[in-house]
């Protein structure tokens, strides 16, 4: 089952992101001002991480399950997320965060704040630590989709298929 990925960049520098799951349904939303500059690196960081790690229940795994893109988020419309699914959204506001502090952790590092979140914050699914050559692959192909969504010129789209059967 795959998922297609089309995100948008607007001439009035808004961003838009539209998921089309096998069967044809789609969701998508638009996104302003500064959640325009953010929610498109964060979407595909969601990519890297799910791709790398082979997480096909996380984000993209739930939209190409059937989940809307307004699912995420308050007021959560079907509730939390499942406790079994991969634990790709902690992985990723790991990553944004330090995107944003500007140092990058080891997979220690890393581990340690999953760890300290899932203890703090459970019951889910953490998964096995993510390893050091694991890390570095999610980097690699997360600064090679941030290249990528630079060099689509505005009015244009970036479009990635996810494959939810790995």
């Amino acid at each position: 089952m795959t998922l297609t990925i089309r995100m948008k960049k607007h001439r009035d520098g808004s961003a838009a992101l539209t998921c089309t799951r096998a069967d044809g349904t789609a969701t998508w939303q638009r996104q302003q001002g500064a959640q325009a500059r953010f929610f498109p690196r964060h979407d595909l960081t969601h990519y890297a991480v799910e791709t790398v790690l082979g997480h096909g229940r996380g984000f993209y795994g739930l939209v190409a399950e059937g989940w809307d893109l307004s699912d995420f988020g308050t007021p959560w419309p079907r509730g939390p997320m499942p406790a079994d699914t991969d634990p790709s959204e902690l992985i990723v506001g790991f990553l944004d965060a330090e995107r944003a502090s500007g140092v990058e952790w080891t997979a220690a590092d890393l581990n340690d704040k999953i760890a300290l979140h899932a203890s703090q914050h459970g019951p889910f699914v953490v998964g096995p630590p993510i390893t050091d050559e694991q890390l570095a692959r999610i980097r690699e192909r997360r600064r090679e989709l941030f290249a990528r969504w630079d060099a689509v010129p505005e009015g244009d789209t970036l479009e990635l298929t996810f494959d939810v059967s790995r």
